[in-house]
């Protein structure tokens, strides 16, 4: 638990001072939040109770609105103004920052112009700083990953986990002392925000962009060039066929393979104990094999073998087939079998009740009928949709790279290890 043991501070002598393990600079403090904001105005946590939402009402902000760092305004509930004046300590000015206690702890989000006068529901925290701190770097310490993880480590509650106002109060900033050195880390860190907010808007841009075309070329909507004449209905049969491995059940661990529902894929799980499994023979992948789960194929328990699930072992759950040459584009089924009307047919061929009632007919799924395109034209369209993909995952992988330089940055400069040239003792 957080104590004043944690941490420490040394007088203002010294040219460097202790904190966790490391050393700030001498003109830089350490300070817990709750003495960093405004006397009238102290950490405290909304109490509105909200039902529906009243057309023309005060806006309330909810744990769910707070979202990488800004507030989502799409869905704001309201409350009617006699109920929000009942609490207007939190009612919100602008640059307050409000922090989530519970779900998504430790979010946190600065208050703009449009949101003044909102009011906060249970669960929400308002920090209300003196006008000698800057909202942007405390936001900024807030965020850090120290910081949460001073709150992961102090959270009340089992099923429904939250933190304590008490807590949010104690949490240790480090700080300079000058404000315009604030303001400067703030603004670098800023910048590195806005960078990943672009890259995330990007991502989301090219996500929809990879959907629509998922939603055009894989029901002949839209023809790419080249292309031309009517679709055939056909059933699967036509493009894949059953292919058994089987092999004795393993003396020795083994990787096994498991598909997640609603079209995420397979995954491997590693059997240290293959003597206690009941079954006696199981069913050898290999990459691009067809695989379903007949016990959830209504779930869209349904993928494309990866390279790297090779030589995994399946159970009799697990049917396989393979395409048959020159009819069925493995890279093409790979998003055709994501479709929503993929899902409809699965669940109409596995009868029953829920869950593991509704078994899905081997015999049934390879009937199933669908409309496709001559095997040219699904390799076409895999090329157009894996072309959206690699873009999209090289997008992911310029988001984390930016994370992890944010990250870098934050542990250097709000620790004074490393200070800008114009706000370094030493020049």
């Amino acid at each position: 638990m957080l104590t004043s043991k944690n941490w420490a501070m040394a007088t203002e002598t010294n040219t460097t001072k202790p904190f966790y393990n490391t050393e700030i600079p001498g003109d830089w403090e350490v300070r817990e939040l709750g003495k960093l904001v405004d006397e009238k105005r102290p950490v405290s946590y909304g109490i509105v109770q909200t039902g529906e939402s009243v057309e023309g009402g005060i806006p309330c902000i909810r744990v769910t609105d707070i979202t990488d760092g800004k507030i989502d305004k799409s869905n704001l509930i309201t409350t009617s103004k006699k109920i929000s004046d009942g609490y207007k300590r939190t009612l919100l000015r602008k640059g307050d920052l409000v922090m989530a206690l519970r779900g998504k702890i430790g979010q946190i989000a600065k208050i703009d112009d449009d949101l003044v006068g909102a009011n906060l529901t249970r669960g929400v925290a308002l920090i209300a700083l003196k006008e000698n701190y800057y909202n942007d770097f405390i936001l900024q310490q807030i965020a850090s990953d120290r910081t949460i993880k001073i709150f992961e480590r102090n959270l009340n509650g089992s099923a429904l986990q939250e933190l304590s106002i008490g807590i949010v109060r104690k949490i240790p900033i480090t700080i300079p002392k000058s404000l315009p050195e604030q303001c400067a880390i703030a603004h670098i860190l800023g910048l590195m925000d806005k960078a990943i907010n672009i890259n995330n808007q990007l991502i989301a841009q090219k996500e929809l962009r990879k959907k629509w075309l998922m939603q055009q070329l894989l029901t002949g909507k839209k023809r790419l060039k080249g292309f031309g004449g009517e679709w055939r209905i056909q059933p699967l049969e036509s493009f894949i066929k059953p292919v058994v491995r089987e092999i004795p059940k393993p003396d020795v661990p083994y990787l096994g393979i498991g598909l997640r529902s609603h079209g995420k894929g397979t995954f491997l799980k590693y059997d240290e104990q293959p003597e206690k499994n009941s079954m006696d023979n199981f069913y050898v992948v290999r990459p691009n094999d067809l695989i379903v789960n007949i016990t959830f194929a209504w779930e869209q328990a349904i993928a494309i073998v990866r390279p790297e699930d090779d030589g995994a072992l399946a159970s009799h759950r697990f049917p396989t087939f393979t395409f048959i040459e020159g009819k069925g584009h493995s890279d093409f089924f790979r998003f055709f079998i994501l479709q929503p009307r993929m899902k409809f047919m699965l669940g109409m061929i596995s009868p029953g009740g829920a869950g593991r009632n509704r078994v899905m007919s081997k015999s049934d799924f390879i009937k199933l009928e669908f409309s496709f395109p001559d095997y040219d034209e699904q390799t076409a369209i895999a090329w157009v949709l894996q072309a959206a993909d690699k873009e999209i995952n090289l997008l992911k992988a310029k988001a984390e790279k930016l994370r992890e330089q944010k990250k870098g940055l934050m542990q250097v400069l709000l620790t004074g290890k490393k200070r800008l040239k114009i706000f370094n003792e030493k020049n």
